[in-house]
Formats: structure tokens, C-alpha cells, sequence
């Protein structure tokens, strides 16, 4: 069964818990996914942010332990990498049991639901990322063992087929999506608990670069630390990435040691600007206003004119920069703002960018 990203970087983070974030990070053949896992918080206490998230599951978890149950199922959303991995591995830890790994897509038979649930023992936690991706089948298979803890196996077909009801010990289900909106009302209903992760602010992200930088080794001054965490867009994953990514360059071009002046140098080489916007980003506002005049302009069209799939411009590029004031989805199509035609050093045009307030209205 194939595993998501997320899914292997857990898998290797429970390798890496047996050994200290020093010795996980050190050697020649250091592993992106490995130095990752080695860079997440073990605890709540340890989360940097989502202090309001942090704070209602803890009160879940501690009252599942002092009434000596399995905590409710639990649903994390959000962006991606803010940290739902994370949680779903805190969780695991925090009571003590083991954590189960899939994902959405891999589950596309309600027997594929059905062997993952007759293997979990009492207590686990089962982390089913993109939960909204399942089959129908599956989902409905579900709904039964998150609410009665049993899963109805179906032998043979047609008039003949025969129902096995199939017990299952309590367990956790924690659910992690990036599309809220896409699970069905009866299955949301089913989680006891709820939490939205939200962006992070900059003085966040600097303490998550700056524990990073010490698990990493990596020396760096308050300055260097804020401009990274400043071009993060609000993600610790990306924080963590660029922190790598500025080290090599301090390491081969610099005397190691991250200033302000080194982070900039190596984030404009790797083509990441002070706001955050990285090459697919620019190209997008570049296409918007230069080739067709701010917009409005379909997203297939954009996505051809920069060379990218539909789906990466409009789950990658577009999130950021509509969230920014960038760019404005509308009903004749996206159009990219005054704010745009400003951080590109273009002058609006006469009509404001095709009258581009109006197009709101319609």
C-alpha cells in the first residue's frame, strides 16, 4: 500500500526517537525526510503556536487518561505544513500507545478499510491522512467503527452475500485534511474533536528556525533567524526548508555562520523574495499582468502560460497569493490586484487594472 509523504516521515521519526536530534543528524548521508522528522516537536509543550488548538487537545487527552479511555476521534485541518503530522504523532506519544499510518487515497476498497481496522489493538491511534480523499464505500464502512466500534465484513455477492459483524477494540482515528469542506456532514459529525490549524506569525516561526537551527547545529544571529522566518509564508515546513537551504550556502560560500546579510544572499539565489514569493509565484503575477493585462483570465489559461499543471497553480501558487491580496479569484476569472502590479515595479493601468474593482459586483 503506498504511503504519503507525511506518512513516511513519521514512519522514520519513530526510528529516530530512539536516538537524540545530534546523533539523528549527523553523517554523510544525511535524508531530507529524516532531518525532518528529527525537527518535530515530541510533546504539546514542545509546539511552538496554535496555542488555542495546543490548549483544547490537551484537555482531551488529559481527561481521556485520568477516565483511563481512548480519547474521541479527532479532526485536524488546515493548510498543509503546519504540523497535523505532528499532532497526530503527539498524540500517540502524549498516551502512549502506538500510531497506524495511511492515507485517503491509498484506501480505495472498503476492504482495504477493513484489513487496517482488524489489525489495530486496543488504544492505537490510527492517522488517516487526506481523510477527505477515501471511496464512498470505505467512508460508509467507517462510519460504523468510529461510532460502535464494529465493521460489518460482507462475504459473496448478490441474494447469497452475508454480512460478518467484526468487533473492533477501541481505538483513535485522528483524520488530518486540507479541505474541510469536502468530507461529508455524517462523517465530520463523527469526530469528537475538531481543530484548524491556522498560519503562523513571524515572532513563531523565528523560535521554530531558531530550535531548529540548534538541533541542526546551524549558527546563526537574531537578524539572519527573523529574515527566514519573515519569507516563510506562514509554514513551519517551508521555515525548516529554507533553514536548510541557507546553511549549505553559509557552509560553502559564507564562514558557516547565518547572518542577515547571508540569508539574503541565499534566499534571493534559490529565488525566494522578501515577501515570501518564490519563482512559481512571480510567474504567475508576471503572466497576469504583463501578457494579459492583470486579468481577467481563466486558470487553465494561466497555467499554460507559466507551464505548470492546473491543479499546481491552483492548489500551490494561488492559496498565497489570494491570501496576500495578490491576486483575486472572481467570476470572469482571476485578476491580479494593485498590490500585484506594485511588487512587480509596474504601473497600474489607466481603468484600474481593466476595472478589475468592479468585477466583484458581478
Amino acid at each position: 500500500m503506498p504511503f504519503h509523504e507525511d506518512e513516511l516521515d513519521a514512519v522514520e521519526s519513530a526510528h529516530l526517537g530512539r536516538l537524540t536530534a545530534a546523533e539523528a543528524l549527523s553523517g554523510a548521508g544525511e535524508d531530507e525526510r529524516a532531518i525532518e522528522a528529527a525537527l518535530r516537536p515530541r510533546s504539546l509543550d514542545e509546539v511552538v503556536g496554535q496555542a488555542r488548538v495546543r490548549a483544547q487537545l490537551g484537555l482531551v487527552l488529559e481527561a481521556a487518561k485520568q477516565r483511563g479511555r481512548t480519547p474521541d476521534h479527532v479532526l485536524l485541518s488546515g493548510p498543509p505544513g503546519l504540523g497535523k503530522t505532528t499532532l497526530a504523532m503527539i498524540i500517540a506519544a502524549e498516551m502512549g500507545t502506538p500510531l497506524r499510518l495511511t492515507s485517503g487515497p491509498a484506501i480505495t476498497h472498503a476492504g482495504d478499510l477493513a484489513s487496517i481496522l482488524s489489525g489495530l489493538n486496543e488504544g492505537d491511534v490510527l492517522f488517516v491522512d487526506e481523510v477527505h480523499r477515501m471511496s464512498r464505500p470505505a467512508e460508509e464502512m467507517l462510519y460504523l467503527a468510529m461510532e460502535d466500534f464494529r465493521v460489518d465484513v460482507v462475504i459473496g455477492k448478490g441474494p447469497g452475500a452475508t454480512a460478518i459483524p467484526l468487533e473492533l477494540p477501541p481505538f483513535t482515528l485522528v483524520g488530518a485534511t486540507t479541505r474541510a469542506g469536502l468530507l461529508p456532514g455524517p462523517l465530520r459529525d463523527r469526530f469528537g474533536f475538531t481543530g484548524h490549524l491556522e498560519f503562523y506569525e513571524p515572532d513563531e516561526l523565528d523560535h521554530i528556525v531558531r530550535r531548529s537551527a540548534g538541533l541542526l547545529g546551524v549558527e546563526l544571529t537574531g537578524e539572519g533567524s527573523a529574515e527566514i522566518a519573515s519569507r516563510s509564508r506562514g509554514t513551519p515546513r517551508i521555515a525548516n526548508r529554507l533553514l536548510r537551504r541557507v546553511r549549505d550556502y553559509a557552509q560553502v560560500r559564507a564562514d558557516g555562520v547565518v547572518t542577515l546579510d547571508v540569508a539574503r544572499r541565499a534566499l534571493e539565489l534559490y529565488e525566494v523574495d522578501p515577501l515570501g514569493l518564490d519563482r512559481l509565484d512571480r510567474a504567475v503575477l508576471d503572466a497576469l499582468c504583463r501578457r494579459f493585462g492583470g486579468g481577467p483570465v481563466g486558470i487553465s489559461t494561466l497555467a499554460v502560460a507559466v507551464g505548470e499543471e492546473r491543479e499546481t497553480v491552483e492548489e500551490v501558487a494561488e492559496p498565497f497569493l489570494v491570501r496576500n491580496g495578490f491576486l483575486a479569484r472572481t467570476p470572469r476569472g482571476r485578476v491580479a490586484t494593485p498590490a500585484a502590479w506594485a511588487h512587480l515595479g509596474l504601473a497600474v493601468p489607466e481603468g484600474g487594472a481593466n476595472g478589475w474593482e468592479t468585477l466583484f459586483d458581478e
